[in-house]
């Protein structure tokens, strides 16, 4: 009797570990098949600037949204109660689409004329919980 349970335990333990495994593999596989970039780009600007900033973000990211395919959101927000702070939600169709976006020149335009607004950048790569939803 002890025995036909020692090999249910190990067969259950098995079986286990096997699904354990399968799922572990799934979601790797998952994660790899996302090819979207997706991006949190948080910033502070100069106050003295911030109507000038304002002004070239906006050609900025409406260029970007018209004339890139790969550039699927630039979705900028400002902080309520810190009007200097802002977070954009920057989604790209892949890296290729992202890297094709910083060469434009819409975004060196940009980049080069608030280069002394922003006084910090923070750059939070992310993954979407779900993958390809598209904003309405």
């Amino acid at each position: 009797m002890k025995t036909t349970n020692k090999k249910q335990s190990i067969i259950h333990k098995s079986v286990f570990m096997i699904v354990l495994l399968t799922l572990f593999v799934n979601l790797k596989i998952i994660a790899q098949d996302s090819k979207q970039m997706v991006r949190l780009a948080k910033l502070t600007i100069d106050s003295t600037q911030l109507v000038s900033y304002k002004a070239f973000l906006k050609e900025e990211i409406e260029a970007s949204i018209k004339l890139e395919v790969g550039v699927l959101t630039l979705y900028a927000t400002f902080e309520k109660n810190k009007p200097t702070h802002l977070t954009i939600l920057e989604i790209y169709a892949d890296k290729t689409a992202y890297e094709k976006h910083i060469q434009t020149p819409h975004f060196k335009k940009y980049k080069a004329g608030t280069s002394s607004m922003v006084k910090a950048i923070e750059l939070v790569e992310a993954v979407p919980l779900i993958d390809n939803m598209k904003i309405k």
